[in-house]
């Protein structure tokens, strides 16, 4: 068992991680769309090797302290805070706007691939020695450095202009005033907090399902798996048509799974559930994220991404949170349930807050002219 200590140390690990990106979303969201995306993305990943290639030094030396490891990641997340809204905003650029979902679901396999394969070829690392690990993690790095300076990408000059409150918070006052790109972040942050049954698997393994670790591996494989297959098989057939009505389809099929996993009392039933839980989600967010690229002008993309992970980064954090939260108060299976049922009743509200989302049947529209508004106080 862990002991007191290492959940402290887990805490802090993940709490160093969320507060820069936080903190620093809508900032580096004005970087990403005032420079070279290309050139931040890179001088992130350059940042990043550099603080793992430490890591592997002080480890390999047995200098490792717990202070200089959270700095260490601290400085991470503040690389990984500054590369997010450059790297979303780059992919329209990289891929004609018609194949823009079958990038995405593309560029979603390999990160679902890596997230079925990077704990097991980890642990085998790990047999070497934790040095080992950083170290092969550091040469990654040095290859994806690489690649992303023989990237061919082309970006239009940006529009200068100085960090003022109207530049920083451009990207809030431009959801607010595009009810699609609204409703489908907005609808995003409300799924992920209500739908956190992957965060009470352990808990479902031994009291509900009374399975080893075997069985609680397979229960953690099996929504990547279906993200996964169902990834592949978007990145070879285009949406065309009635994007709108799939995509609340697939988010109320994810509540669905949710409520089947919770009343499961057998293994098989259990994965089959999570496995069409990630497969639904994985179209729901191929859709919201096409979406909200293509309805965003390039020079708004950074910022308009950079709100986008304050969402995903608060939705995450706060849906283990809740659920972890509710499973005290009403039992694993209750807080499922429940978070079936009300991501359910989201869906049914946002489907009336947010009817022309709900018609819609082209990921492409044409963009309508921002004027900023807001205040003029430089920062």
């Amino acid at each position: 068992m862990p002991s007191p200590d290492a959940h402290w140390i887990s805490g802090l690990i993940g709490l160093v991680q969320f507060f820069p990106s936080v903190m620093l979303a809508l900032p580096a969201g004005h970087v990403a769309d005032q420079f070279e995306r290309r050139r931040i993305v890179m001088f992130g990943q350059i940042v990043d090797m550099l603080a793992i290639a430490v890591l592997a030094a002080i480890t390999l030396m047995h200098l490792a302290q717990e202070t200089m490891i959270l700095a260490l990641i601290f400085v991470i997340g503040v690389a990984k805070a500054f590369e997010f809204p450059a790297m979303q905003s780059m992919l329209p650029a990289l891929v004609p706007s018609a194949i823009l979902p079958r990038a995405m679901a593309a560029n979603a396999s390999a990160g679902q691939a890596a997230m079925i394969m990077g704990p097991a070829v980890g642990g085998l690392l790990y047999v070497a020695g934790p040095g080992t690990v950083y170290t092969v993690c550091t040469v990654l790095y040095l290859i994806a450095v690489l690649l992303m300076g023989h990237l061919r990408y082309e970006q239009a000059q940006p529009k200068r202009e100085p960090a003022t409150l109207t530049t920083l918070f451009a990207g809030v006052h431009f959801i607010r005033r595009r009810p699609d790109v609204l409703g489908v972040i907005s609808l995003d942050l409300f799924a992920v907090l209500l739908g956190g049954a992957t965060a009470l698997l352990p808990i479902f393994a031994k009291d509900v399902l009374h399975t080893g670790p075997w069985g609680l591996g397979l229960l953690r494989a099996a929504p990547a798996v279906g993200a996964l297959l169902m990834s592949l098989w978007l990145a070879r057939h285009s949406m065309e048509r009635r994007v709108g009505p799939i995509m609340f389809a697939s988010v109320a099929g994810f509540g669905l799974a949710t409520l089947v996993f919770a009343v499961s009392k057998v293994l098989w039933l259990s994965l089959a559930a999570l496995f069409a839980l990630g497969a639904f989600d994985m179209v729901s967010m191929v859709i919201r994220g096409a979406l909200v690229q293509l309805d965003t002008p390039d020079d708004m993309r950074g910022r308009v991404s950079a709100v986008n992970a304050i969402f995903i980064n608060t939705s995450n954090q706060l849906g283990e949170f809740e659920s972890g939260l509710l499973a005290a108060w009403a039992g694993a299976v209750n807080a499922t349930l429940i978070g079936g049922i009300g991501t359910l009743v989201v869906v049914g509200l946002w489907m009336a807050m947010f009817p022309t989302l709900r018609k819609r049947q082209s990921l492409r529209t044409e963009l309508q002219t921002i004027e900023p508004t807001g205040a003029n106080d430089t920062i």
